[in-house]
């Protein structure tokens, strides 16, 4: 794979999406459910042959998208601080991950295990994901990411985090974020670029949107 600056975008909208995702199931108890699907299913996707395979076409990222093309070209909101808090929280948790091969390789296994035990599942009741793969990711954070370090505190609406289902959602997520903070490094991302390569970013983000197909 070659990296190139649309690679590193689509790798990055998928951290982005990521921690909307988050926000949205902490604070409302619900989210875009294909952006989950794509996201969660990112997970399984180890051996793509491009950056938009992973997440099932540009289109599984564009909520990811159009947070890089509106935020990193200043149109700023209430709750972008703590999308933001996510996002660097992530990023670290990613780079914990990245030292501690022994965890990538229980990721992969519990990972294959969790595909073989779900793929013949129908998802329950017209959502995009059937609820026992959602509980299965969710048991592999569990297991293998929160006790890597500090775990991620999300702030939302206790109702909703009390919610077995909607917490479990949360930790899919929260590992999909992982996943596309991993990609996005392979790819050649940097810190640094999210501050002085803002408006490139964005631009690339935007183009990729209006190229999606429909």
């Amino acid at each position: 794979m070659n990296p190139s600056l649309r690679d590193r975008t689509l790798a990055l909208a998928g951290l982005f999406q990521a921690a909307r995702l988050t926000q949205q199931l902490a604070r409302e108890g619900r989210t875009d459910g294909d952006a989950l699907a794509a996201s969660v299913h990112s997970l399984f996707m180890i051996d793509a042959a491009t950056t938009a395979e992973v997440f099932g076409g540009t289109r599984g990222v564009a909520l990811g998208l159009r947070l890089l093309r509106d935020k990193l070209a200043g149109r700023t909101e209430p709750g972008d601080m703590e999308i933001a808090r996510y996002v660097v929280a992530l990023l670290q948790l990613e780079r914990m991950l990245e030292r501690r091969v022994e965890a990538q390789d229980a990721i992969r296994r519990g990972l294959e295990a969790a595909e073989s035990q779900t793929k013949s599942l129908e998802p329950d009741g017209g959502e995009p994901l059937a609820t026992t793969m959602v509980e299965k990711v969710a048991e592999l954070y569990t297991q293998t990411i929160s006790p890597l370090g500090p775990r991620v505190m999300v702030n939302g609406e206790q109702g909703y985090l009390a919610n077995s289902l909607i917490a479990a959602k949360v930790r899919c997520a929260l590992f999909a974020g992982i996943r596309a903070a991993f990609l996005w490094r392979q790819l050649g991302g940097r810190r640094w670029q999210l501050l002085f390569q803002r408006k490139q970013i964005a631009n690339e983000a935007g183009a990729i949107l209006t190229a999606a197909p429909a």
